[in-house]
């Protein structure tokens, strides 16, 4: 089976599960380096490159803290009223999502510590 036809299994079943990742990062790196330990398969989604998946913005404005507060400032901190607010601004400015980043099963989790996506893994 190729990767692709794994991926697409994946999605049907909401198995898949995406890491939200910037090398540049050390926690975004030992979060990648944790979930390879595990053997655990995961789309990496360079964000910083691509963008945020649509389909995962709902989840990700349940998680708290998904946007980094000290890289928005707080005039921009004070004007996100509402999930829709936040998932304007990540859309808009993908460097602001907090990362590493673990989506799983309608589930998404910071991790920060990196050890925190371990939380996903059940």
């Amino acid at each position: 089976m190729s990767v692709h036809a794994c991926l697409d299994e994946g999605r049907s079943l909401g198995m898949l599960m995406r890491l939200y990742h910037n090398p540049r990062c050390s926690k975004s790196r030992q979060a990648l380096a944790l979930l390879n330990e595990q053997k655990v398969e995961v789309e990496v989604v360079r964000y910083l490159e691509v963008g945020i998946h649509a389909e995962d913005l709902e989840v990700l404005c349940e998680v708290g803290g998904i946007v980094r507060s000290k890289d928005a400032g707080k005039d921009v901190m004070a004007g996100l009223q509402s999930s829709e607010d936040i998932k304007t601004l990540l859309k808009a400015q993908p460097k602001l999502l907090e990362r590493p980043v673990l989506v799983h099963n309608g589930r998404a989790v910071v991790g920060r510590p990196p050890e925190n996506i371990l939380e996903l893994l059940g």
